[in-house]
């Protein structure tokens, strides 16, 4: 709450709007959404820069996967194409694509463009199911982040790019993760009939992917933090609330174009990163059940500052940390997109055993500056989990569920006791008319860093 006070209370700062699931951030809260129309605030995007949610549906029905056999094959050819854990990237794996440093440049600057999707093999029409399928510099050009990038790899901002590159088409580690699903929609006829607007089919396998910008937009955030920090320091600023994770540089200043092409590097990584995860694991499940079809639900993020329009047309930056954007029908920014009549998908993980859920924005969500949580939130600390929580009982509550993974021991700090209660969570973004659920997401299995379990 004192996280909350400070940065409402920062320079330029319009709304600032608390979520279910808000816990302590980098100087504002995560589960925040913040709003300016003179300052760009890095706190409330944070070092993942664009970590989002996507959702693969399938073809199959729930009975092509209901044997543990072929599921422990799927989680095999997954893992051979997707790795896991901090540091690894497509060496790790014999099956993921290789990008040299040349067309990471491409995918940073452009994101996911036409040229950059067919290099990798991935549907173009996917990009049209993304929240933002590319995004530019502050200047509305791309030319603006092919100078930014070619600056950051001519100083120190990006030793590790041949390192960053190679991350494209994984998990990494910490929450992130790949989970196959049973999609149940609802019964309610109207919001049924929403869930097949946007392409889920019921009782079929579908995929969820958590992850981000990896290795290159944690690179991309941490040098801006140090780079803004020092020009409060030199400049004589003081710090909102004597905070120094609540730096911010005024639009259209020297340090706010810089924050903005970094973010929006950092976000044009993200956007490719999913979009090949999710091609890798179409072609792990056609491996293992040929002729198995998949479509894009959607991809949309929960770390990012974006230029929005409000309820009475003024554009304003919308920072959400931890939040995700939930624009109901008739929103103007859906105009022209097959979401306009409906709102978007909002896909909001929850845990393995109780599920995660689609929903879809009401018009009360106006209240929360169109946004709702992003998951559940963290009711333990993870070093709180791992001293609290039995190994024993959650790997028996799994095996309980009928639901497999790929480490050999579940994370403890990751276990769905760490995190609050999903139903009630929901009950409170129901409650409140932000949103309403149009499906539950069941898990069968989920692919995580199974490196975690061994501390």
């Amino acid at each position: 709450m004192q996280q909350a006070v400070n940065a409402r209370l920062a320079p330029g700062i319009g709304e600032l709007v608390l979520n279910p699931d808000a816990h302590p951030g980098y100087g504002a809260p995560v589960g925040c959404v913040m709003t300016s129309d003179s300052h760009i605030y890095p706190g409330p995007v944070g070092v993942d820069i664009k970590c989002s949610m996507s959702l693969l549906q399938t073809d199959l029905p729930a009975d092509a996967i209901a044997e543990r056999k072929t599921r422990k094959e799927l989680i095999k050819a997954i893992c051979q194409r997707t790795p896991t854990g901090p540091g690894k990237g497509a060496r790790d794996v014999p099956k993921s694509r290789r990008l040299d440093e040349r067309q990471g440049f491409e995918v940073a600057t452009y994101g996911a463009s036409k040229n950059v999707l067919r290099k990798l093999g991935v549907p173009n029409a996917w990009s049209y199911r993304c929240e933002d399928a590319f995004h530019r510099g502050p200047d509305g050009t791309y030319h603006s982040l092919e100078n930014r990038l070619e600056s950051l790899l001519a100083g120190n901002g990006l030793r590790k790019l041949p390192n960053h590159v190679g991350q494209l088409g994984s998990y990494g580690g910490g929450n992130h993760f790949g989970e196959c699903e049973v999609v149940s929609l609802s019964q309610d006829p109207k919001l049924r009939q929403v869930g097949e607007v946007f392409g889920l089919k019921n009782n079929c396998v579908a995929f969820l992917s958590h992850c981000g910008s990896r290795g290159f937009g944690h690179t991309l955030a941490s040098h801006q933090f140090k780079m803004l920090k020092k020009h409060f320091k030199r400049s004589g600023q003081a710090f909102p609330a004597g905070d120094s994770d609540l730096v911010y540089a005024e639009l259209g200043s020297e340090q706010a174009n810089r924050y903005l092409c970094d973010m929006a590097l950092g976000a044009n990584y993200a956007t490719v990163n999913h979009l090949l995860i999710n091609q890798l694991v179409l072609e792990a499940f056609q491996q293992v059940l040929p002729g198995t079809q998949e479509e894009l639900v959607y991809f949309i993020s929960h770390n990012i500052a974006r230029q929005e329009t409000d309820a009475n047309g003024r554009q304003r930056w919308v920072h959400r940390k931890g939040a995700t954007r939930a624009f109901p029908a008739g929103h103007p920014e859906l105009a022209r997109t097959v979401f306009s009549k409906h709102g978007h998908p909002i896909l909001l993980p929850g845990n393995p055993i109780d599920g995660s859920v689609v929903m879809v924005a009401l018009p009360e969500a106006q209240k929360s500056v169109y946004s709702i949580n992003h998951g559940a939130g963290r009711a333990m600390s993870r070093t709180k989990a791992k001293k609290k929580l039995s190994q024993q009982l959650i790997d028996a509550s799994f095996d309980q569920a009928d639901i497999l993974s790929n480490c050999p021991v579940y994370p403890r700090d990751e276990a769905p006791a760490a995190y609050k209660d999903f139903d009630s969570v929901l009950q409170s973004v129901n409650g409140a008319g932000l949103a309403a659920e149009v499906a539950r997401l069941n898990a069968k299995f989920l692919i995580k860093d199974s490196s975690a379990a061994d501390d």
